[in-house]
């Protein structure tokens, strides 16, 4: 578990047609120790831009960000301890689903019987062991997600992101899978950013949601607060938009 701070976290893209295109704008927050944290909004609002900042995929263009009391500045993805679930699973098609997941073990050098056992036990977690033998094109979809989450899960992670993890699946797997990441929250108590468009996956996994529109902070609160006591008209509008 770990604390993420991001304080003032600004990142601007330039791009081809439109030169500074702001992506994320003095954006602050304190994400607890073991906090499930959601972040809510619509698309091209820099959800995933704030993931991938965490990550140390891309590097804010002003702001500081700390995790376990950690400056990130120049650290690299791989020395910060998190792991990151995306919305396509792209495991690799020639290995089956207990290479997918052992992989990352494998280029940390931990030994064979330490990944068998690690694998295994993630394995047992998610429902895979009959799974083990298979590659990702006999498998279902729903199947291959829970083998991209073991992927993260395996390495034991202070920090787990999730970018729309379950947006490519039908409604009944996405019920299911909500449910499994609430049981396993529950059972690890790690620290988890999760971002979604669908604010019914907010509402049900979260302990704190994050507003977010056009890179900047709506509102930030408990799903009860947000759904009575909504911070502006854009909040209220997005919900009634989205169901609730």
């Amino acid at each position: 578990m770990a604390r993420v701070v991001l304080e003032n976290i600004s990142k601007t893209y330039d791009t081809p047609k439109r030169p500074r295109v702001e992506a994320v704008r003095n954006f602050s927050l304190d994400v607890a120790s073991g906090e499930f944290l959601v972040i809510l909004g619509p698309s091209g609002g820099g959800k995933t831009t704030i993931l991938r900042l965490v990550a140390g995929l891309e590097q804010p263009t002003s702001g500081a960000l700390s995790i376990d009391g950690k400056p990130m500045a120049g650290i690299e993805p791989h020395e910060r301890d998190v792991a990151m679930v995306f919305q396509q699973p792209a495991l690799y098609p020639h290995m089956t689903a207990f290479e997918n997941i052992a992989f990352g073990l494998k280029l940390r050098k931990i030994p064979p019987p330490e990944i068998t056992a690690r694998v295994r036990k993630t394995a047992e977690l998610l429902g895979l062991i009959p799974l083990l033998d298979r590659t990702p094109a006999e498998i279902s979809g729903g199947e291959r997600q829970r083998v991209s989450l073991g992927r993260a899960l395996v390495r034991e992670p202070k920090v787990f992101l999730f970018d729309e993890a379950l947006a490519n699946l039908d409604a009944p797997l996405r019920a299911e899978l909500r449910a499994e990441f609430v049981r396993l929250h529950r059972l690890l108590g790690a620290t988890m950013l999760y971002v979604t468009h669908d604010q019914a996956e907010a509402i049900e996994l979260a302990h704190r949601v994050v507003v977010m529109n056009k890179g900047e902070v709506q509102q930030v609160a408990e799903p009860k607060t947000l759904l009575q006591q909504p911070a502006n008209d854009f909040v209220k509008q997005f919900l009634v938009k989205n169901g609730h």
